[in-house]
């Protein structure tokens, strides 16, 4: 991983609308530019790493400072590289992170989307649901709160 750049912006903007387009066209909220422009509107590479395997751009995770710990946000893993322990890799570099500062990490997942079963084995736990989004939360181990 190496820190994000606002050059990045693009390329990532264009893997957002790759990786989410099969989940959001499920649920009927595919939009060509929207999906683009909301990665655009959104984008902090002081808080964002970009993955790359082999030198190239492979995904990106984001993590920036919120209200009562941390927000996980804009993790996007090219289907190329999905299923082979990559997800997992980054998530726990991480949540080390998080955990050494002792922080809650919280995000959101889009409804019936695979990467929640990811989350869900690194000890995310769901806190509300509305008709698109999962919110859910992991605490830092040994806080002796529920996810």
């Amino acid at each position: 991983m190496r820190p994000a750049e606002a050059a990045d912006v693009e390329p990532i903007a264009e893997l957002r609308a790759v990786v989410m387009r099969p989940d959001l066209e499920r649920l009927g909220r595919f939009d060509e530019h929207r999906v683009r422009q909301r990665f655009r509107d959104a984008f902090s590479p002081p808080h964002t790493s970009v993955i790359l395997v082999d030198g190239a751009l492979a995904g990106c995770v984001a993590l920036r400072p919120a209200e009562e710990g941390q927000w996980l946000e804009h993790f996007y893993l090219a289907p190329a590289v999905q299923g082979h322990g990559l997800g997992s890799a980054v998530l726990r570099t991480v949540l080390g992170r998080t955990d050494a500062d002792g922080a809650t990490v919280r995000l959101n997942v889009l409804r019936g989307s695979a990467a929640r079963r990811l989350y869900e084995r690194h000890g995310f736990t769901v806190e509300a649901q509305d008709p698109v989004d999962v919110f859910m939360a992991r605490r830092p181990p040994g806080t002796g709160l529920p996810g």
